[in-house]
């Protein structure tokens, strides 16, 4: 079976954020983490079934969707969960609100790894928390964005409470490797945190040589302190269908939990679990051709910028997600943002992952490679005019 990743889609005049920021102003928008591709058939042929069922009353999570999410987990990360342990939410977003609400008290702290998807470190603050930002540390000789070890321990105060982690991770791309995850979770058992994982990026490997390893998996001892936050939206492009769930084994955190979300967090829709089922158990096909396809969108953007825009690098390897982060420091830019869209191009502000303002930008390739060729030829010329 053969799926079209190529054909652009008119997304202009639609009920799309990503598309709506720029109307009626000529610049590709590359931001925000939604693609421009159709959703697996699959998904939109169970949609299509269940509109023409033309009842659409409150909903809850039938069997088969539930197999579905439990069997995926278990043939591609080996990871055994027990249905009990689901909550299903509208979003993962909500879910980093309420873990921190949920688990700590006014005051109390929780630690971030930065560069970091800004709901990381505005969700404690939305509640009276104190969120503790630890800046990652690039490895020049490897390559590589690593954890400051020295830095974490230092971060760690009596009100150090909770662990946001991001695996795979946004925006840097990076896949967490066992031994790293193991010290994480030898590091939240001596002070007693609670580890809280979003795992939304976690089907899009694209190095097929690193397996994701859900953070929980790790240990009976880990799961027991952990809620994993996971969705099909990323991977399958249904983030407006408002489907996702936190993972909870303990049933003491999983009670504060969910009565954190009474009365305040919406149920997950009728078509939302219709898709989610949809996604875990017909769509592996388009999955593996999305990935091979987002493959190649990485590559050619990575050859663009060594070939044609050197300026712009990428300092680690696109290990998971379609997401780049660039440096645009050589630039000298005082807004990038600004800049690039003055060029045609609206990318991600750095700053707001916990960058300097100026020295990095996120880049969307979740796109046609037409678009995303575009994209970059705005890109260059709007370095030469820095210049």
């Amino acid at each position: 079976m053969t799926f079209d990743f190529d054909t652009p889609l008119n997304r202009v005049g639609s009920d799309s954020q990503k598309w709506q920021k720029y109307a009626g102003r000529d610049i590709l928008p590359m931001w925000v983490a939604d693609m421009d591709f159709r959703s697996s058939p699959a998904i939109i042929d169970a949609l299509q079934r269940r509109v023409a069922h033309g009842i659409f009353g409150y909903a809850r999570p039938v069997a088969s969707t539930i197999d579905a999410v439990v069997d995926a987990f278990a043939r591609r990360y080996g990871w055994a969960i027990d249905p009990a342990w689901l909550v299903w939410l509208p979003g993962l977003v909500g879910g980093l609100n309420l873990t921190a609400q949920a688990l700590t008290a006014p005051g109390d702290e929780v630690l971030t790894l930065t560069p970091v998807y800004p709901p990381f470190m505005s969700a404690p603050k939305n509640s009276g928390r104190v969120s503790v930002p630890v800046p990652f540390a690039l490895h020049t000789t490897a390559a590589r964005w690593e954890i400051d070890w020295v830095a974490l321990e230092r971060s760690v105060t009596p009100r150090t409470k909770l662990f946001f982690l991001c695996n795979p991770h946004n925006p840097l791309a990076r896949v967490w490797r066992r031994d790293e995850l193991t010290q994480l979770a030898e590091f939240c058992a001596r002070h007693d945190l609670i580890l809280c994982s979003d795992e939304i990026h976690c089907d899009l490997i694209l190095d097929p040589a690193l397996p994701h390893i859900p953070s929980a998996s790790l240990s009976s001892e880990l799961a027991q302190r952990t809620i994993t936050l996971m969705a099909p939206s990323k991977t399958y492009n249904i983030p407006g269908l408002g489907t996702s769930l936190a993972i909870i084994p303990d049933a003491t955190l999983r009670a504060r939990f969910v009565r954190a979300a009474a009365g305040i967090v919406a149920e997950v829709t009728a078509l939302g679990f219709t898709a989610c089922e949809a996604a875990y158990r017909d769509s592996e096909p388009w999955r593996q051709a999305l990935l091979a396809y987002l493959r190649g969108n990485r590559d050619h953007l990575l050859s663009f910028l060594q070939r044609e825009l050197p300026a712009v690098r990428v300092e680690a390897p696109i290990e998971a997600t379609y997401l780049a982060w660039l440096n645009v420091s050589a630039l000298g830019l005082a807004d990038p943002i600004a800049h690039f869209e003055e060029h045609g191009v609206g990318l991600s502000e750095g700053a707001y992952f916990g960058a300097r303002r100026g020295d990095y930008v996120r880049l969307n390739f979740g796109c046609p490679r037409a678009t995303l060729s575009e994209g970059l030829a705005r890109m260059k010329r709007a370095a030469a005019a820095a210049r």
